[in-house]
């Protein structure tokens, strides 16, 4: 199981968010191309970058973070948050970065999901973000009524390289992460599934690991606090 620590990115600085909620961001750092050496000096094989300004904003706002980060580490990163357009699928991976992740456009334009997974395999990721088991959109702000596991299936033939599933009420709460459901989407679909979400321990990396049936989970605020140790939590998995 592969871990990718998490850099979020709001107005140029490393964050993480409570639920969710912008206004209840803690900043770790105004160095995101420092934290991204630190990160990849402990042994990480990838890192997962998000715009969270872009999510609301429905365009890119922290590109000069991300193109720092890019220049920074020679690591594949993952990057959602306000990618809605082959333009800026394009542009992206012309940059650098190694796989997009596309969530609220999996739902208003799923269409544009599928023709960027044929035009860039293994690049698409789909972003499931979900209260109570229903899928959120626009930087989590929209609620609807489609389940994870409906929408995961719809894309299940498309060719994309991974689902990444982030259960809101528990992402930067440090109450660790809905092992159950998330090995319940991982064994419903043939696309490997990527857990995010409240992993705030090393215990619970294990029991992600231990499903079986998980590919990768994502922490952010565990790394930042102490809670995990990067370069153990990376040897534990990987024995």
């Amino acid at each position: 199981m592969i871990l990718y620590p998490a850099i979020d990115l709001k107005d140029g600085q490393c964050v993480r968010l409570l639920r969710g909620e912008m206004a209840a961001a803690t900043v770790f750092s105004d160095d995101p191309a420092g934290q991204a050496r630190a990160f990849a000096k402990a042994g990480c094989e990838w890192l997962h970058l998000v715009d969270l300004n872009g999510a609301f904003a429905g365009r890119p706002v922290n590109a000069p973070a991300v193109e720092a980060i890019l220049a920074a580490v020679d690591l594949p990163c993952q990057l959602g948050g306000g990618i809605r357009s082959m333009t800026q699928i394009e542009a992206w991976l012309g940059k650098g970065i190694a796989r997009v992740i596309l969530g609220t456009v999996a739902v208003e334009e799923p269409g544009l999901v599928r023709a960027a997974a044929r035009a860039f395999p293994e690049q698409v990721a789909v972003g499931l973000d979900a209260r109570d088991g229903k899928v959120a959109t626009r930087g989590w702000a929209e609620a609807t009524e489609l389940t994870v596991t409906e929408l995961a299936k719809a894309f299940e033939d498309a060719g994309i390289a991974a689902i990444i599933y982030t259960d809101i009420d528990r992402d930067g709460a440090m109450g660790g992460p809905n092992v159950a459901a998330t090995a319940a989407l991982a064994g419903a679909v043939s696309v490997p599934v990527i857990a995010s979400g409240g992993v705030s321990s090393l215990a619970d990396l294990i029991a992600l690991r231990d499903t079986g049936a998980i590919a990768g989970a994502i922490t952010g605020r565990a790394l930042y606090d102490g809670a995990i140790d990067l370069a153990e939590a990376i040897e534990a998995l990987r024995a």
